[in-house]
């Protein structure tokens, strides 16, 4: 990732990753993890690649419905904001829908329509 991140035309997509949670030799969940749980499994991954890449060039995704076996669709988005929360305004803004809105020439879902 650091690699990719030196060069100006890469961005990257931060989510789908598996949880690997601590103490593999534990007794199964009876539950999911919670977004709690998911954002301190996945914190040092996507807090390296924003890191890298810059919130400009990075963005939160999803891949639903396939991923709603392993978690929610709330907790995969509140695990997004629990590892956003001390980033700027702009920040946030370019992580959870900015920087999709540049690469894939979306118009934003902010804006009024007309």
């Amino acid at each position: 990732m650091t690699a990719l991140a030196k060069r100006p035309n890469v961005t990257v997509k931060l989510g789908a990753l598996p949880i690997r949670l601590p103490n593999p030799g534990a007794p199964p969940r009876d539950r999911p993890p919670a977004s709690e749980g998911v954002a301190a499994a996945w914190r040092p991954w996507l807090e390296t690649s924003i890191d890298g890449f810059g919130a400009g060039r990075c963005m939160f995704e999803r891949n639903f419905p396939v991923q709603k076996r392993w978690r929610s669709y709330a907790v995969t988005w509140n695990a997004f904001k629990r590892i956003a929360a001390g980033a700027s305004a702009a920040e946030k803004t370019a992580l959870f829908a900015g920087t999709a809105v540049r690469i894939y020439g979306v118009p934003p879902c902010w804006r009024a329509a007309g």
